[in-house]
């Protein structure tokens, strides 16, 4: 009944999962489920042919599901009831399918080889990266990369913003029974309700999981403006806040469309976004401004003096940087958006993308009877990652005791990769501590980048060392060198040897550089009570390990340019 529906049905006739059923002799029933998947109604002449080595034609009548069925001599087949693809009960069940979800199963997997871990994400995609999302996509040649998702990264190697392919993961359904256990996902489901002491969880169609331990690794959701969530309908059909895969795609397909964008925030991801934008300007016609309340990019992060010379590298990119840019409020009309700022100051633009931080989701906390941080926001743990005896939390949404550093909420994607290794590792009896320090990284493209850990603060006591950068100093030969794009992946296995001899306590912080110098590359040391608690890696790339074991040790310096000298920034 027409050439289209023969090549669907010849598909299926031919697919794996059909040919194992026929030598497996399984009935119609399963069948007419198989069928349904791919919109087919099968009519059976007779069950009893099935397995007979007939061919299909003498088997099945077919029909689209949405076409009355051909009338039939033989008896109809009873309607099978719809086949849940939900488990009735995870041993491992990890809520969320970030980073750290992908993480912990990877911990569990290598702790218990035979472990069976049911990730749930109401996202439809299998875990990924989010950082590419960000940084390498955005310089790719590929005219088709918002649909393979794959990208050279600085060191021109190409991967996939998929941590693992769909082969890697076994089917839900399958979880149960399947030899030797596996990972398995559930896309496109929300769970919504927590029931702690009868270890289970409910998701937004009401089916039930139960569990023997459980992850909560939520992460956050974009914060929006007040202002233009008071403002109008359209007003909030042209912003975007930038998160996931489909913020990705959507911007990128605005900014071939549209003549301007304005980003707001001055932080990692608004930085990125406006040199990554920035870069293209030109080619595409594209206006692109960047503006925030701070005095320069990255101004929470970054010393004064680095902070003003990073914005200089923004506005080489192509971006008109607006500092002490206060909104007041966004309004529509003439086909434009308005922003008028609290100065005074108003621009004009085709779209907004607000990149004003994260809101973690804690959603779960109250049907979970979860202490929420009153400070930092997260879900509150211990330094095990622990919330309940047996419920941990992990990445954006946990709140923890750093033993080192104190309590602390992290939103970084080495984060992400170190509390749900951490978590995976005492969801099976480690009884760890987080004692290792993540790292975090930023790129303003491929030339400029920086690596930073623990607590980097710009309102703290800094010390900066710098020297003259060489073709060596950049995220491009970085990577290059390490053989991978995303750095922490790979340097949070490092270790650090010992640091030579102890360095006598006790100086002032040296004075800021001045303006005029070139920051080709150095190390600023961030302090409290005179201790070393972060330090920024200014393209200075593969000495992260050095930079936590200072961090690990605790101990006052009496003179910092000597410990920068451990870097070996100085050589050529």
């Amino acid at each position: 009944s027409g050439p289209g529906r023969f090549a669907i049905i010849n598909d299926v006739i031919n697919s794996e999962l059909y040919q194992q059923m026929l030598q497996e002799n399984v009935r119609t029933s399963v069948l007419d489920h198989c069928f349904r998947q791919h919109n087919l109604r099968p009519y059976v002449k007779s069950p009893d042919q099935l397995c007979t080595g007939l061919p299909s034609e003498t088997l099945f009548n077919f029909s689209l599901a949405s076409e009355p069925a051909p009338a039939s001599t033989a008896a109809p087949v009873e309607p099978t009831p719809a086949v849940s693809e939900v488990p009735a009960h995870a041993p491992y069940l990890l809520i969320g399918g970030g980073t750290a979800s992908f993480a912990a199963a990877r911990s569990i997997r290598a702790r218990d080889p035979g472990a069976r871990v049911l990730i749930v994400t109401d996202e439809a995609d299998l875990p990924y990266m989010r950082p590419p999302l960000s940084k390498e996509l955005w310089f790719s040649d590929d005219p088709a990369v918002t649909e393979t998702l794959r990208f050279k990264q600085w060191n021109g190697k190409e991967r996939s913003i998929y941590f693992q392919p769909s082969s890697f993961y076994v089917s839900p359904m399958e979880l149960e029974s399947v030899e030797n256990g596996g990972v398995a996902v559930l896309t496109g489901k929300k769970v919504v309700h927590m029931d702690v002491r009868g270890n289970k969880v409910k998701l937004s169609d009401g089916a039930e999981i139960s569990y023997d331990k459980c992850l909560i690794a939520t992460g956050g959701i974009p914060r929006n403006l007040q202002v233009i969530e008071r403002a109008s309908e359209e007003v909030a059909k042209r912003t975007t806040l930038f998160r996931k895969i489909e913020d990705f795609k959507a911007l990128e397909k605005v900014s071939h469309e549209l003549k301007s964008i304005t980003i707001i925030g001055g932080g990692f991801l608004g930085s990125e976004l406006a040199c990554a934008l920035g870069r293209r300007s030109a080619d595409l016609g594209l206006e692109v401004v960047q503006m925030f309340p701070e005095r320069g990019n990255m101004g929470k992060v970054l010393p004064e003096y680095l902070s003003n010379w990073t914005t200089e590298k923004v506005k080489k990119e192509g971006v008109k940087v607006l500092a002490e840019a206060v909104v007041k409020n966004v309004s529509y009309k003439d086909g434009q958006l308005e922003i008028k700022l609290k100065d005074g100051r108003a621009v004009k633009t085709d779209h907004i993308v607000a990149a004003v931080g994260l809101e973690p989701s804690v959603e779960l906390a109250k049907s979970a009877g979860l202490e929420i941080d009153s400070d930092f926001g997260g879900f509150r743990v211990n330094a095990e990652l622990q919330a309940r005896s047996n419920i941990w939390v992990a990445g954006d949404a946990a709140c923890f005791y750093d033993i080192k550093l104190g309590r602390r909420r992290v939103e970084h994607h080495d984060h992400a990769v170190v509390s749900g290794r951490l978590a995976g590792e005492n969801m099976t009896g480690a009884r760890k501590p987080y004692w290792h320090q993540s790292m975090f990284w930023s790129d303003l493209g491929p030339d400029v980048g920086y690596e930073a850990i623990g607590i980097v603060d710009s309102s703290l006591p800094t010390v900066g060392v710098f020297a003259k950068a060489t073709a060596k100093d950049t995220p491009r030969a970085a990577t290059e060198q390490s053989g991978t794009g995303i750095r922490s992946e790979s340097e949070t296995e490092a270790v650090a040897g010992p640091i030579a001899g102890p360095i006598a306590v006790g100086t002032a912080p040296a004075p800021p550089p001045q303006q005029k110098e070139d920051y080709g590359k150095g190390v600023i040391f961030y302090l409290r009570d005179k201790v070393v608690v972060g330090i920024v890696l200014w393209n200075v790339f593969n000495r992260m390990p050095i930079a936590r074991k200072i961090i690990k040790d605790g101990e006052e310096h009496a003179d910092l340019n000597e410990v920068a000298k451990l870097f070996n920034i100085h050589e050529d």
